[in-house]
């Protein structure tokens, strides 16, 4: 090497560890720069009931890339750079087992993105962080005025956790409706099958209006209708909606590394492609993006790399929709 080449940042190779989502620019919560949308990570896992680990999703979500890190990516189907106007904040300094203080931390910081007219984008971290980031943004657009659509096996509306605690990976659905940040009747859930929640969570989930649509429902009748359905029921007199997507709603052979599989779910094309299509025809204000447990991935780190693939199809979605793509 020619000791007298400047060092050129845009040409580190993809095996090293690079600082921000591919590459995109890094922004300061003070300094947003203006983006459209911003990639926050929230390594938090002192809610889980099971395999812990997702306190490391963010960092692998980051660097599970073969690209080299580029801003620059135009998507092959449509030709649109998903991330043109995205920065990278770095992650929210969390305190390993203050829940609820770093609760607090996670909604400060989701309202600050979403009140500057930014989109946040969460890697997380267990899906207790939703109870956080959907209240962020319902403080921007109001209380009661927020759709979540929801990607699960599990519906995470639990009364408490296994230990009595109000806040846990199996909870933030019913503390988001209880809070009034999100109404029963504007949630939408896809891909809930297995055995849990039991028959009194499903009664009130159902006193509530939320929809759920199980992987059974979606095998009878299509994806593509499920989708239809979920689309227009989310965007029925609300405005904003939020995107939560728990990656266990991927089938375990093809998303292993997480802490609760459930087998029999989405393929990851369904997903991809059905994400996607939810960021282009409704006005998603947030989204995360959590359970990726690293340390219980399969060979390759398949399941950090399909999530970092939702977020760059959520990206591209929303590029769609300021281009005015309607299909």
């Amino acid at each position: 090497m020619n000791p007298g080449t400047p060092f050129d940042a845009s040409r580190i190779h993809a095996f090293s560890s690079g600082s921000t989502f591919a590459g995109v620019p890094a922004a300061t919560l003070d300094d947003l720069q203006g983006a459209r949308a911003v990639i926050v990570g929230a390594p938090f896992d002192w809610g889980t009931s099971y395999r812990p680990g997702t306190r490391f999703g963010p960092k692998a979500i980051r660097e599970s890339d073969y690209l080299a890190a580029d801003a620059y990516r135009p998507h092959l189907p449509t030709g649109l750079n998903a991330l043109e106007g995205v920065v990278d904040i770095g992650d929210v300094e969390l305190h390993p087992g203050d829940i609820e203080g770093d609760l607090d931390r996670i909604a400060a910081t989701i309202e600050r993105i979403s009140g500057a007219g930014s989109i946040p984008i969460v890697l997380g971290g267990d899906h207790t962080i939703t109870y956080a980031t959907a209240t962020g943004v319902a403080r921007t657009y109001g209380f009661g005025e927020v759709a979540l659509v929801h990607f699960d096996a599990h519906a995470d509306t639990g009364e408490t956790t296994g230990y009595g605690s109000l806040y846990g990976h199996g909870t933030p659905m019913r503390r988001l409706i209880e809070s009034g940040a999100v109404p029963g009747s504007r949630f939408v859930q896809i891909g809930l099958r297995g055995y849990w929640p039991g028959p009194d969570t499903v009664s009130w989930m159902r006193e509530r209006g939320m929809r759920g649509y199980m992987m059974t429902e979606i095998e009878d009748r299509g994806l593509k209708a499920v989708v239809d359905e979920a689309v227009a029921h989310a965007g029925d007199g609300a405005d904003a909606v939020f995107l939560s997507v728990d990656i266990d709603v991927v089938d375990p052979g093809m998303a292993p590394g997480t802490g609760t599989p459930e087998p029999g779910g989405l393929t990851s094309r369904q997903i991809l492609d059905t994400v996607r299509r939810m960021s282009r025809e409704l006005r998603i204000v947030g989204a995360d993006i959590v359970e990726v447990s690293p340390p219980y991935d399969g060979p390759g780190a398949i399941t950090s790399f399909l999530a970092n693939r939702i977020v760059m199809e959520v990206l591209n979605g929303l590029a769609e929709r300021a281009a005015g793509v309607s299909s």
